[in-house]
């Protein structure tokens, strides 16, 4: 799998403004509920993607991704990797520009059909870990991601 370089984590916060969260929970303790309130806290636009409905973060949450009606930057995926593969599809489907699978996420086959369709990929790492990492913020001190 293709490393992803410093240069690209930093361009990929730097051009973020809204982030679609496929797996986003109402459970605190959750990396689904801490990472995206995390990244919310460093001022970034958090859409919760739910079939449970309801709100999420102080945000209305989509059933789908596909159902998501603003234009999404990043994908940050919290689903089993099973679904990778119609993650990176709906991720496709809606025009957005990457495609973060968090730890335990992806798929070599998702992340193929994303690089493919032209989105960056990044697997294997925690987009609010590697927030911190790049010294763009605190990082997430939470136990769901130590």
């Amino acid at each position: 799998m293709e490393r992803t370089t410093r240069e690209t984590l930093l361009r990929i916060y730097e051009e973020t403004e809204t982030i679609a969260v496929v797996g986003a929970s109402t459970t605190e303790g959750k990396p689904g509920h801490d990472i995206p309130l995390y990244l919310q806290s460093q001022g970034y636009r958090i859409i919760p993607v739910n079939p449970r409905g309801g709100r999420i973060l102080g945000e209305p949450s989509f059933p789908s991704l596909r159902d998501v009606d603003v234009p999404v930057d990043v994908v940050d995926v919290f689903r089993p990797p099973e679904e990778a593969e119609a993650i990176a599809r709906d991720a496709i489907a809606i025009g957005a520009k990457t495609l973060w699978f968090q730890p335990g996420t992806h798929t070599d086959e998702a992340v193929a059909l994303a690089r493919a369709a032209g989105l960056t990929v990044v697997a294997r790492r925690c987009m609010g870990v590697i927030h911190g990492w790049l010294g763009l913020g605190p990082g997430p001190h939470v136990s769901s991601v130590a």
